[in-house]
């Protein structure tokens, strides 16, 4: 149940006042990350209740829940609707477990394993190394397969963030040309599967890490595409499946650096029929940034990538020059309605 009660207006604050908002921001991220391991999105689902019974539920000391819940209402997440009473807006609904595309495992995802990778960003900065690396001994895919229960946030997570992408990408882009899409790092399949449902005659081919193709086979089970989708175990590094005409990469080319992702789309090209075509899904940056919410979400994109996985987000001119790298001419970008990516449609060359 999502509170109605209207927040408080507010001021215009002294550019003082701005900075330390921007310098205490982590505050609130380390809040959000406690709220949803405890679960506090899911115990205010049927509607307001007194911190003393959610320090009760979540067996926690019930003056710092208290405050806790307090800095949150004052960032929009909850509301407080009597005093040391709580409810959800409709931004805390979205840490509900049972909300479509729940933000929850975002959440435990990047206010926790990879927030720690922040506090050497200036190595980052100073070096252009990844600073995962150094604070956690191995290469971030590296690390997954070694943290099962982080890799299912991970895979939980990154399944989240596809769920409203899926919905919208078969609508800006028209896949009925395609006998056989590949969707190479697709996760757990979420938006290869929306692609066939939107496109009937089409088949699909899954390609993903061996620890992750076993939870893609029974999430396409589960949708009723067994017969009409293959899940196959490799690595993108060395092959793709071939044939196919039509390559889609949703997320992925971001990881990585250059020469990396150079090496993925010349794999995809190898593979590939004559005819084929590349299709990424990524934001794109702009030439200029502003300080508009898509740049803020963007621009932090982009460092988290330098941080965590030595990737980068692009302008549309990188990728242009990524794709010329592969053998690829980039031949339109179509951007996603009601999302931060587009679709860059690539043909070989």
């Amino acid at each position: 149940m999502t509170a109605k009660i209207s927040p408080t207006p507010q001021t215009d604050a002294s550019p003082r006042l701005q900075l330390f908002q921007l310098l205490t921001g982590h505050y609130v991220s380390h809040a959000l990350y406690v709220a949803a391991k405890l679960g506090i999105a899911d115990l205010l689902a049927d509607g307001p209740r007194p911190f003393v019974e959610l320090a009760q539920a979540t067996k926690t000391h019930g003056p710092s829940l208290h405050r806790l819940l307090r800095l949150l209402a004052s960032s929009g997440v909850l509301v407080e609707a009597d005093a040391g009473t709580f409810a959800l807006t409709a931004v805390g609904e979205c840490l509900r477990s049972d909300a479509e595309g729940s933000s929850r495992a975002v959440a435990l995802l990047f206010a926790g394993p990879l927030m720690r990778s922040w506090t050497e960003l200036l190595f980052s900065i100073q070096t252009g190394e990844t600073a995962f690396e150094r604070v956690f001994g191995v290469k971030p895919f590296e690390y997954m397969p070694q943290h099962p229960d982080e890799a299912a946030i991970f895979n939980e997570a990154m399944t989240a963030v596809s769920a409203h992408t899926a919905k919208v990408v078969p609508v800006a882009y028209d896949f009925s040309a395609f006998q056989t899409v590949v969707d190479a790092g697709g996760g757990h399949g979420v938006l290869l599967a929306a692609i066939l449902k939107a496109n009937p005659s089409a088949k699909g081919i899954l390609f993903e890490l061996p620890h992750v193709a076993d939870g893609a086979r029974k999430n396409i089970a589960a949708l009723g595409l067994s017969e009409r989708c293959d899940v196959v175990a490799g690595d993108f590094f060395e092959s793709v499946p071939a044939g196919a005409d039509a390559y889609i990469l949703k997320s992925v080319i971001h990881d990585w650096d250059h020469e990396r992702s150079a090496k993925i789309l010349k794999n995809c090209r190898r593979a590939m029929r004559p005819s084929g075509k590349l299709l990424l899904v990524e934001l794109v940056l702009p030439s200029r940034v502003d300080q508009s919410l898509r740049n803020q979400i963007g621009t932090g994109s982009d460092i988290n990538m330098l941080v965590n996985a030595g990737g980068r987000e692009r302008t549309d001119s990188d990728f242009a020059e990524l794709f010329a790298a592969a053998g690829f001419k980039l031949t339109r970008i179509v951007p996603v309605e009601g999302s931060l990516v587009s679709v860059l449609e690539g043909v070989p060359v």
